[in-house]
């Protein structure tokens, strides 16, 4: 499997003991940095990861930092991508499961080795079960449609919110 990675300078190390732990297990292991742990700024290696992954350049892309909700966010920003922060390995397998994750996010900072290496093992086997969630995802990609560059498209206005009964300040 063509996986890519990504990290900032917090999961630098961790991606890099991960790096060679995939090319091992046998899998073509695109690098898109960071290179060293100098700071940096994650959404400079979340966004190449997510693109070729978008692009079908890869067929899954896995991102690390210090917390993983600065990648996440950053990774689902990106047209196509549906990226879970998991922290165990039962999170991995529903995000395969149920949601099609493809670009898992971890918290170097949080997670121990051995506990990544097993969630790397049970989100790259995990197949997604389709059903009912094939359903969920298409919905789920279908907010795509409110992607807003630069605001040039404008944002859905709010719901209309019933008024409740009671007293008004």
């Amino acid at each position: 499997m063509k996986i890519v990675l990504g990290s900032d300078h917090r999961g630098f190390a961790t991606k890099e003991r991960l790096k060679a732990l995939l090319i091992e297990l046998g899998h073509d292991v695109v690098d898109c940095g960071a290179e060293s742990e100098e700071s940096c700024d994650y959404p400079d290696y979340a966004v190449p990861v997510c693109l070729m992954v978008a692009r079908n350049e890869a067929e899954r892309g896995i991102l690390l930092c210090g917390s993983g909700i600065g990648m996440t966010i950053t990774a689902n920003k990106v047209a196509g991508i549906r990226a879970a922060l998991c922290h165990d390995e039962l999170t991995a397998e529903m995000s395969r499961r149920h949601n099609d994750a493809n670009v898992l996010c971890l918290a170097a900072d949080l997670l121990g080795e051995e506990l990544i290496r097993r969630m790397i093992d049970v989100w790259l086997t995990t197949p997604f079960e389709a059903g009912r969630h094939a359903r969920r995802v298409k919905k789920m990609m279908g907010a795509e449609q409110y992607l807003c560059p630069g605001r040039e498209t404008p944002v859905p206005p709010p719901a209309p919110v019933k008024a409740k009964p009671g007293k008004s300040k």
